[in-house]
């Protein structure tokens, strides 16, 4: 069972990242040479699980908005695609970390690498990674960089060990849910974008602006991912639709849910997520519960009020093909729920 969940009228229905992809292509091909040659290794196992994951069809946003939001900012030094290839290794990093924490069997439309190679594997082969990922900060020189992307990872980190202490929870609030994917999904998308005048040198002002753009970008990005989970498709999400209902994870459409039901809705939340019980039938209850509840709507209506400061946080900066193409960025990720 899906809900197919429409934006409100009047947006922008072909909004795409293609805009982006174009202007940062020739960065990418570097970017994406660097990723090969960094995940090699004489340890044979190590490419092998890296390019599992690395090659299988991720837009590589991040690294992308890293690139973007560099030349923008009049960037003409080679760094950036130093610090596109850490954030991109950081993600990939926490992807793998990420399928064993969860017990996933699914990514991207494959087999998870802790499928095909085991959980020792794939934790080991993160760490790799992001040491990789350290190294290239430290190369680039700067220590303004490396510091932000340094408390990005120990912000994700807290941010797993954030949700592994609230799953199954069902007093899990909002407020709580938001703090986990602030720290998991928006500071990376936050570190990726305040790198850019980072490296070009600029100040406070264009720091803040790509910070603050790129942090509510990646809490919309998240919430919109939530709402797939219950109304989308496998090829949406690149996992099976209800993964997350079936690995017990507190989203924000099952935060509402739950909070707007009555005693016995109540009743069959705590059943399926704290103890498990959740079946093919149970995640149909589910998915009718939200639907009855508004929640993917509302989950959407909070999505657009992050992408709505996302898009301010830009204002002040001058236009630019890279500003126009980040904006629509935003269209994008809120698009991906229609």
């Amino acid at each position: 069972m899906g809900v197919v969940i429409s934006l409100k009228e009047g947006t922008d229905r072909q909004a795409s990242v293609k805009p982006l992809v174009e202007l940062t292509k020739g960065d990418m091909e570097r970017v994406n040479q660097l990723i090969l040659s960094r995940a090699g290794s004489d340890v044979q196992m190590i490419p092998e699980v890296a390019n599992h994951l690395i090659s299988s069809g991720g837009k590589r946003l991040r690294p992308m908005l890293t690139l973007a939001s560099a030349t923008m900012c009049g960037y003409e030094g080679e760094g950036h695609i130093r610090l596109a290839t850490s954030v991109e290794f950081m993600h990939t990093a926490t992807l793998l970390h990420d399928d064993v924490v969860d017990e996933s069997d699914m990514r991207r439309g494959k087999s998870t690498a802790r499928m095909i190679w085991g959980n020792q594997a794939s934790v080991l082969v993160g760490d790799f990674l992001l040491g990789q990922a350290f190294k290239m900060m430290v190369e680039v020189g700067s220590m303004d960089a490396l510091d932000v992307l340094s408390t990005a990872a120990s912000v994700i980190a807290e941010g797993e060990v954030l949700q592994l202490s609230i799953a199954k929870n069902m007093e899990t609030t909002e407020d709580d849910y938001l703090a986990v994917i602030r720290a998991k999904t928006a500071a990376l998308f936050s570190a990726a974008c305040e790198v850019g005048p980072i490296v070009a040198g600029k100040g406070k002002a264009e720091r803040n602006a790509l910070k603050s753009y790129g942090t509510n970008l990646g809490l919309a990005f998240q919430l919109i991912d939530d709402v797939l989970d219950y109304g989308g498709s496998a090829k949406d999400l690149g996992k099976n639709v209800g993964d997350d209902f079936r690995e017990g994870k507190i989203t924000l459409p099952v935060v509402l849910a739950f909070r707007r039901g009555t005693a016995q809705e109540r009743e069959f939340w705590r059943e399926a997520i704290e103890e498990g019980r959740n079946d093919d039938a149970a995640l149909e209850k589910a998915m009718a519960l939200i639907t009855k509840h508004d929640c993917l709507p509302d989950t959407i209506a909070r999505a657009e009020h992050y992408g709505s400061i996302a898009r301010d946080a830009l204002a002040p900066l001058p236009d630019s093909p890279e500003k126009d193409a980040m904006l629509e960025v935003i269209a994008f990720c809120l698009h991906r729920a229609n």
